[in-house]
């Protein structure tokens, strides 16, 4: 009879077999049983790396320094566990003690008197059994709880446990680490200016030349990278979109609407300049010549009109936070929140534009009056959605999209009706049948990616836009 621990792994090893039926290679599996095959491999690495993480907490307890000559690494000729396990697996030895710290976590305990107690994280413990979550993921969740605990209740912290586990199911890594980011801050807002300022700390810009080239290397804190980041990725929203339009031209420098880098109001020379042939630049490419181009612009302004109309830096924070310096701040585009005293630093400077949209008096539902999306509304729609709902861009390398359409399907131009695609999601809806649902009207309304039949024959709806990086719903 198979060991009852090795049940779930054995599972997910019949399900790969079914999925994989009788083809002799994966080249030979059909577009069905090809997806059917990923997600079975999927689910069985999971459920691999989550006994891995059972298994290298073991050999790190038999090879604890304490033990000496006796430890388990060094009878076998390693300096310590972590060396072990990552010769054995192929992997490194930072993976390994991230493993070995996950398995502890997630291990049943004694207290001093010896008695069984259960995993400091249940949650986690039970989702890697099941095979919800990769290791990474509970390692990303285990590693902040603990950061957070000493400022916390046991009972937030239970609930933040399972609140993580069941949002983290179906993220890949890189969401998941969105997630915790977002998680954090919420759990722990007075941690963040202290990271902030070690952050700022670390600010360094380094350039020189090496074999005929040009070499810069920037770090810095979240807030100060903001305005050259929005800069750069507006520059290249600008120069995808005039490839779209006729790829043998590009853009000369005008933004969306023609407006100047230095004048809003002078919108000079928005002509494209003719090119030899089509522009095969990298994405890291035009990235380049968007910062040449605009410190080209800065030191001698020459009216040529930069892309920089969506460039604005838009900070996102709560009136209550910004008056009573409580809680924290987001900036569109980037993951890492930032302080109340940051935030309170842009305010004083006139960067922010406010998060309670639509005070002013403007109105955020046009009908059927226009149909282009205001500036007030793309504003409303970026602080619901966050940037494209689909694959997580920042809003501006997004465009307001009517959802219902509005020739077709005479769909109005409201808040209820729009949301923020990029080009190539946009494209995706559009050609592969997805629908997207908005279930109210308000900041808080939260949509939904619905797929098609042929990506999920249940057509199980999935959340879009910030809900996916959100700690609660």
């Amino acid at each position: 009879m198979a060991n009852q621990h090795l049940t779930p792994l054995l599972e997910a090893v019949t399900a790969l077999e079914t999925a994989w039926c009788d083809a002799e290679s994966g080249a030979d599996l059909s577009r069905t049983q090809l997806i059917a095959v990923n997600a079975a491999m999927g689910a069985l690495q999971r459920r691999f790396d989550g006994l891995r993480a059972e298994v290298a907490a073991g050999i790190e307890h038999e090879s604890r320094p304490e033990l000496g000559a006796d430890s388990l690494a060094k009878q076998h000729g390693f300096r310590n566990s972590a060396t072990l396990i990552a010769t054995t697996g192929g992997g490194t030895a930072s993976e390994a003690t991230r493993l070995a710290k996950l398995g502890k976590a997630t291990a049943p305990r004694s207290n001093l008197l010896g008695e069984r107690m259960p995993a400091k994280y249940p949650a986690v413990k039970e989702a890697l059994e099941q095979g919800t979550i990769a290791a990474a993921a509970g390692s990303l969740i285990v590693t902040m709880l603990d950061r957070v605990r000493l400022h916390m209740t046991n009972d937030r912290i239970v609930e933040a446990e399972k609140q993580l586990v069941d949002r983290a199911a179906g993220l890949s890594g890189d969401d998941v680490r969105k997630l915790i980011t977002n998680a954090e801050a919420t759990l722990h807002p007075e941690g963040v200016e202290p990271r902030e300022e070690e952050t700022r700390a670390r600010r360094s810009l380094t350039m020189y030349e090496r074999d005929g080239s040009f070499f810069l290397n920037l770090c810095t804190d979240v807030a100060s990278g903001a305005p050259i980041k929005n800069a750069i990725q507006a520059w290249v929203a600008a120069t995808f979109q005039a490839r779209k339009s006729n790829p043998h031209v590009t853009t000369n420098g005008a933004g969306a609407n023609g407006a100047d880098a230095c004048d809003s109001n002078d919108a000079t020379d928005t002509s494209p300049i003719d090119l030899p042939g089509e522009d095969h630049r990298t994405l890291a490419q035009i990235q380049a010549d968007a910062l040449a181009a605009i410190c080209d612009h800065v030191t001698d302004c020459d009216n040529n009109g930069l892309p920089l109309t969506g460039a604005t830096v838009i900070v996102r924070v709560s009136l209550d936070d910004l008056t009573g310096g409580t809680g924290h701040a987001t900036i569109d585009g980037a993951d890492q929140p930032i302080s109340i005293t940051t935030c309170r630093q842009i305010a004083a400077s006139g960067g922010v534009i406010p998060a309670v949209l639509g005070s002013a008096g403007e109105i955020l539902d046009w009908g059927r009056e226009k149909r282009l999306f205001t500036r007030a509304q793309r504003l409303a729609l970026a602080e619901r959605d966050g940037g494209c709902v689909m694959c997580g861009l920042p809003p501006q390398m997004t465009k307001a999209h009517h959802i219902r359409w509005w020739l077709r399907d005479t769909g109005p131009t409201n808040l209820s009706n729009g949301v923020l695609l990029c080009t190539s999601c946009h494209h995706r809806i559009h050609d592969n049948g997805w629908n997207i649902h908005v279930d109210g009207t308000t900041r808080s309304s939260k949509v939904w990616i619905i797929p098609p039949t042929s990506a999920d024959p249940t057509q199980t709806p999935r959340p879009g836009g910030r809900a996916r990086y959100q700690l609660t719903a």
